[in-house]
C-alpha cells in the first residue's frame, strides 16, 4: 500500500450537479482507457502461474474509503509519519525550491498531506498552481473543492490518468519551474526494477530548477511493519478482498469472498511486503464479462501487492539511476520513513 487516503480511484465517474469550481481546470488524460486496462489485467493476472491482480486496481469508491479507514489505524504507520515530517518542514522543503515554481503530485488523491506543502508555497511566493495527476476526476474535483474555497491564491489544474499519461500532459499544465511529489511511499508499490525505471522516466522530464520530493518507507523491524499490513481490526483484509468485489461489481465476477483469506507477510531480508489473497477451499470461479473461468485449488495464492522497503544506500542507488542528485533528506520522530528531496545532477 501507499499511504495517500484515496490516492488512484479508478471508476472515472464524473463529478455530480454540483455548483462549477472557480480556478479549477479538469484535463483528461485516459480515464477511459483505464478501465479497459483493468479488465485485461483481470484477464491476464487469472490465467498466469501463480495467478497475479494489480494494486493500481484497489481504489474504486469502497476501496477508497477503507484506505482512508487504514491510514487512521493505530498500526499503520507510514500516513502518520509523512504528515509529521511535512507538517513540520514543509516550509524547510519550500526554502530549497527555485521559487516562483509549480506544483505536481503523482497519485494526488485527497492531497491532505500536500496541504502543508502547498500552503508553504503559497506563503512563500504568493500563488500557485497546483497539477495533481489523479485516475479519478471525481477525486480530483473533491480535493480541489475544499481548498479552492478556503486559500484564493490556489489554481487547480487536475489531470485524470494514470502517471505515464498525466506526465505527457504536463507541459500544457505546468509552463515554469516545477516541485514534483510521489508521495505516500507509492513507490514501495512498483518492483524496484520498475521503480528505477520510472524514476529515471520522470527525471528525463524534469529541467533544471525542478525538483522532486519522494516519499519513502524505509526498511525497519517485522514487529512494526507487519501489523501494518494485517491490522487486528481485518480493515486491510476488508480493502484487500474488496479488489474482488470489484471484479464482481464491474466485470460480472463470482467471487465468494468469505472463500479467501487476507495474508501479508514481511520478508525481511528483500525489504518487501507481499500481500495475497488466499483461496480457503478448491473452487470455480466465472468471471462472466470476461469469459475466463478459474480454476484455484485450497491453499492457493492470488498476489495481489507488495510493498518494497528501501534503505538509504538503496535510496541513493535509485536517485544516481536516474542522474538526480539528493539535495536533503528529512525524517520523522522515530526514523522510519523518509521524505527525500531530488534534483537533476550537474
Amino acid at each position: 500500500m501507499g499511504d495517500m487516503p484515496s490516492p488512484a480511484r479508478t471508476e472515472g465517474e464524473r463529478p455530480g450537479r454540483r455548483p462549477p469550481l472557480l480556478r479549477f481546470t479538469l484535463v483528461e488524460a485516459g480515464v477511459d482507457r483505464t478501465r479497459a486496462q483493468f479488465a485485461e489485467d483481470v484477464r491476464e493476472g487469472l490465467r498466469a502461474s501463480p495467478k497475479r491482480l494489480s494494486c493500481r486496481f484497489f481504489y474504486d469508491a469502497e476501496g477508497s474509503r477503507l484506505f482512508e479507514a487504514i491510514c487512521r489505524l493505530p498500526e499503520y504507520y507510514p500516513f502518520r509519519a509523512e504528515r509529521e515530517i511535512l507538517a513540520r518542514h514543509a516550509r524547510d522543503i519550500v526554502a530549497r525550491c527555485d521559487l516562483p515554481t509549480d506544483l505536481v503530485e503523482l497519485g494526488s488523491g485527497s492531497a491532505e498531506k500536500t496541504r502543508h506543502l502547498i500552503e508553504a508555497l503559497l506563503a512563500a511566493q504568493g500563488a500557485l498552481t497546483y497539477v495533481p495527476i489523479d485516475i479519478s476526476p471525481t477525486a480530483l474535483e473533491a480535493s480541489a473543492r475544499g481548498m479552492l474555497a478556503e486559500l484564493p491564491s490556489l489554481r487547480v489544474v487536475g489531470v485524470a490518468g494514470e502517471y505515464h499519461d498525466g506526465l505527457r500532459h504536463l507541459p500544457g499544465c505546468a509552463t515554469g519551474r516545477r516541485l514534483f511529489c510521489w508521495l505516500g511511499s507509492n513507490i514501495g508499490n512498483l518492483e524496484r526494477g520498475a521503480a528505477k525505471g520510472f524514476v529515471r522516466h520522470l527525471a528525463a522530464r524534469m529541467t533544471p530548477g525542478d525538483l522532486l520530493l519522494l516519499g519513502v518507507d524505509l526498511r525497519k523491524d517485522a514487529s512494526v511493519v507487519q501489523p501494518a499490513y494485517d491490522d487486528s481490526q481485518g480493515v486491510t483484509a476488508r480493502f484487500n478482498k474488496n479488489l474482488l468485489a470489484r471484479i464482481n461489481r464491474e466485470l460480472g465476477g463470482e467471487f465468494a469472498l468469505d472463500a479467501f483469506s487476507h495474508r501479508a507477510r514481511y520478508l525481511e531480508d528483500e525489504g518487501r511486503v507481499a500481500v495475497h489473497l488466499v483461496s480457503e477451499r478448491r473452487q470455480t470461479v466465472r468471471v462472466r464479462t470476461l469469459g475466463v473461468t478459474v480454476q484455484l485449488e485450497e491453499g492457493e495464492p492470488i498476489h495481489t501487492e507488495s510493498s518494497i522497503k528501501y534503505s538509504p544506500e538503496e535510496i541513493e542507488a535509485l536517485a544516481d539511476h536516474a542522474d538526480l542528485s539528493i539535495d536533503a533528506v528529512w525524517h520523522d520522530s522515530d526514523e522510519r520513513f523518509a521524505e527525500v528531496l531530488l534534483r537533476p545532477a550537474l
